[in-house]
Formats: C-alpha cells, sequence, structure tokens
C-alpha cells in the first residue's frame, strides 16, 4: 500500500500560491496531478463577478485537472477568519448569499464535496446564539450541497492555531456532523478528517481513524510540526493513509502543505511521479 496506492489532490490555496490563481492549475497539471481542491478563491467577495467565475472554470478545464473540492465563503482565509457561517451579521449574509453561486461552479465543474468552516467565537455573543446560526446556515449548505449532489464537510481545527474557533477536536466536528444530518435528514454531512489539524490538537490519529472513517468525506494531510510536505516532521502520514484505506476510506486525500522556501513544484519529492495522478 502507501502512498502509491492513494487518490491525492492538490490544494491550490496554499500550494501553488507563488503563481496567480488562474496558473495554478496548469502547474498542478505539470507536476503531474489530475485533481485539486480550493478555498473560497474571492476572500473579498461571496459573489464575484461572472466573467471571474467562468475564467477560474476555464483554467481548470484548460489543464485538464478534476475539481474535488471547494470551501464556501470562509472569510479572509488564509488570515484572521476560521470561517462565517457562526459569525452574527454581514459575514453570516455572506455566507447565505455564497451558498448557491459556490454550488453552482461547484456543478458547473463536477465537484461533488462542498466544505463549510464553521467560524470563530465572536467577544460579546452568547456562544448558544452562534451555535443555533451556525446550524440554521449548516441546514441550508447541506440543501444546497444536495442540489448538486454533493457532500457538506465539516473540518475540525487545531487549538494552538484557531484559539478562537469552538471546532477544535474530532469528537466535536462529528457533533455537529450529526446535527446537521437528523435536522435536514439528507445525511448529506460528513466529517473533513485533517491529519495536521488533529495532532496539533494532541489526539489520538489511531482512535480518530477506527472510530470516524465511516463518517469521513475527505482527507487532508500535511506533516507536523511545520505543516509541511510528508517526511518534513514526525507523522507516519503513510502509515496513516494505509490505515484510512483498510477501514474502508475510498476518497481524495488533500495536499494542503506549505510547500516551505523552494517553489511549489519541488515540494513533492515524497511522491513518485506516476503515483500522483488520481486513479
Amino acid at each position: 500500500m502507501g502512498y502509491t496506492d492513494q487518490r491525492f489532490n492538490v490544494n491550490l490555496s496554499i500550494l501553488f500560491t507563488e503563481l496567480p490563481l488562474l496558473e495554478r492549475p496548469a502547474a498542478a497539471a505539470a507536476a503531474g496531478f489530475t485533481a485539486v481542491e480550493l478555498w473560497w478563491p474571492w476572500v473579498d467577495s461571496p459573489t464575484p463577478e461572472q466573467a471571474e467565475l467562468d475564467a477560474l472554470k476555464k483554467a481548470i478545464e484548460d489543464a485538464g485537472v478534476q475539481l474535488t473540492g471547494l470551501n464556501f465563503y470562509a472569510g479572509q482565509l488564509p488570515g484572521p477568519d476560521r470561517g462565517a457561517l457562526s459569525v452574527p451579521g454581514e459575514e453570516s449574509e455572506k455566507f447565505r448569499a455564497n451558498l448557491k453561486v459556490a454550488a453552482d461552479f461547484a456543478q458547473s465543474l463536477g465537484c461533488k464535496a462542498l466544505n463549510a468552516l464553521y467560524g470563530n467565537r465572536v467577544d460579546g455573543v452568547d456562544p448558544a446564539v452562534q451555535d443555533e446560526l451556525a446550524l440554521e446556515n449548516l441546514k441550508l449548505a447541506a440543501a444546497e450541497a444536495d442540489r448538486i449532489g454533493a457532500i457538506l464537510l465539516i473540518e475540525a481545527l487545531n487549538a494552538p492555531e484557531s484559539p478562537k474557533c469552538p471546532i477544535v477536536s474530532a469528537p466535536k466536528a462529528i457533533e455537529i456532523v450529526d446535527a446537521v444530518n437528523a435536522a435536514t435528514g439528507l445525511g448529506n454531512a460528513k466529517f473533513l478528517m485533517d491529519l495536521y489539524h488533529l495532532s496539533m490538537n494532541g489526539e489520538d490519529l489511531d482512535e480518530i481513524i477506527a472510530k470516524y472513517t465511516e463518517k469521513t468525506g475527505h482527507v487532508q494531510i500535511a506533516d507536523n510540526p511545520g505543516r509541511g510536505a510528508p517526511g518534513t516532521g514526525d507523522l507516519p502520514l503513510e502509515a496513516l493513509l494505509d490505515q484510512l484505506k483498510q477501514a474502508g476510506y475510498e476518497g481524495y486525500v488533500g495536499l494542503e502543505y506549505k510547500p516551505g522556501d523552494k517553489p511549489s513544484a519541488e515540494a513533492f519529492d515524497w511522491l513518485p511521479a506516476e503515483a500522483r495522478a488520481a486513479r
């Protein structure tokens, strides 16, 4: 098994960011990859001009890569924000305005996974109020995902780097997944298992894989410490991915790591070129 037995995609919001957005799909293809994912690319606009959406769609199609995952609007990411859907006022309104736009864009490219980041706690706002708002917005997001035949992903971040985000453990993310599925009856909310974030939390990765693979819709990796490529830290990522496969996970593994001080194209030495095309 090992790395050569996985279906990888490249996150173009953290890798190849030295290039303009529209050049990144082709760069990923030139590196041998056939699948990509993205955070919401327009951090200042949940509803960009159609010409901007069309240009990115064309860049992805021209590169011959498959978009396999897309975030809903999540505020300033990268930046201080960790999502928008639980933040009352303007940010929540932006999230709702983005739902159909993001889902339609995903549908136009055959993308079947949409990630909804929860957001930070807001000073002076009752956490229960934020959680109630979050569930309402996640119900709307689940319905939009269902409309295009996609799953809705709920991701656990890590407490050291996201101290104001309440979704910083696998059990908490699973709690939200279950609540959304119970509220909608759609069953399309799934866990996004990011092994880097969970390891930063000090969670037992073997236990998480054993308990939660069945509810997992997507996996992302980076090594720890450093959030670099596999082999730059201490995580046994190859063995962990083998465990996931043995537990029944058959989806994509998103490469969501920092390339370090070299061009992104040189940050894939750990993965043989013949194993980069998703099968």
